[in-house]
């Protein structure tokens, strides 16, 4: 078996960021997940928040705590990290967590980039929609907005550069490729990946327990509707 092995950094007074990596790749982010696995496991009740990205894991404690005791999180959190065992870390798998079957509409309005970058890539739109609903992506992690997924597993084939210039405004919902990366914005906001479709369903939500629909380490599944569907789904949705 082998152990994950990481580095430390501080992050302000409350945090501490393990670096186990520093490159996006699938490999890596399922380390990060099982050593977050792991933590929760031997969790103090003061370890406020593990948040998981591509390659780093941050441990952030609660504020009170620090001042409470005078010292650092990394003070704090040495002896949580002396009790880890590097080996057992890679042993200990992310929760099973449910694979979230996104329905999302590939068709006009929904998909301005779409004509584009099938022309780029050499593909018909068909096919590049076919190899983007067929792979069983995994959140690695969420940023950039509240609820916005970073999603690993896309076909290689669908690589594409982002704009040259970002929209200002990219719609709720949108599904987006960026480099090598797929994504959903769950929220209208600015923003340079390639439109491709959108969904109908809400990412996030404030008044929602817990306010993100996906989170990090679960299957996600692109499911493919009619921009009929997709209309009506909103509309169902609005009137929600």
């Amino acid at each position: 078996m082998t152990a994950i092995a990481w580095t430390t950094e501080p992050l302000g007074e409350d945090g501490l960021l393990l670096r186990l990596g520093s490159s996006i790749d699938a490999a890596t982010n399922q380390q990060v997940h099982a050593l977050a696995a792991h933590i929760g496991r031997l969790r103090p009740e003061w370890l406020r928040e593990i948040v998981p990205a591509y390659a780093t894991l941050g441990l952030f404690i609660d504020p009170e705590h620090v001042q409470a005791r005078g010292h650092s999180a990394s003070e704090l959190l040495a002896p949580l990290l002396a009790r880890l065992d590097p080996t057992n870390a890679a042993s200990v798998p992310a929760p099973l967590l449910p694979v979230a079957q996104i329905p999302v509409c590939y068709e006009g309005e929904c998909a301005p980039d779409l004509a584009e970058m099938a022309r780029y890539l050499e593909l018909d739109e068909g096919t590049l929609v076919a190899r983007h609903c067929a792979a069983l992506y995994t959140v690695a992690m969420i940023g950039f907005a509240p609820g916005f997924p970073y999603l690993l597993g896309m076909d290689p084939t669908l690589a594409m550069p982002r704009k040259a210039s970002p929209r200002t405004v990219v719609p709720a919902g949108s599904v987006a490729i960026g480099g090598s990366q797929t994504g959903i914005y769950p929220s209208q906001s600015p923003g340079g990946w390639q439109l491709i479709g959108r969904t109908p369903i809400r990412l996030f939500a404030p008044d929602r327990t817990p306010p993100a629909l996906l989170c990090p380490g679960q299957p996600v599944r692109f499911m493919p509707i009619s921009l009929r569907d997709y209309h009506h789904a909103c509309a169902g949705a609005a009137d929600a």
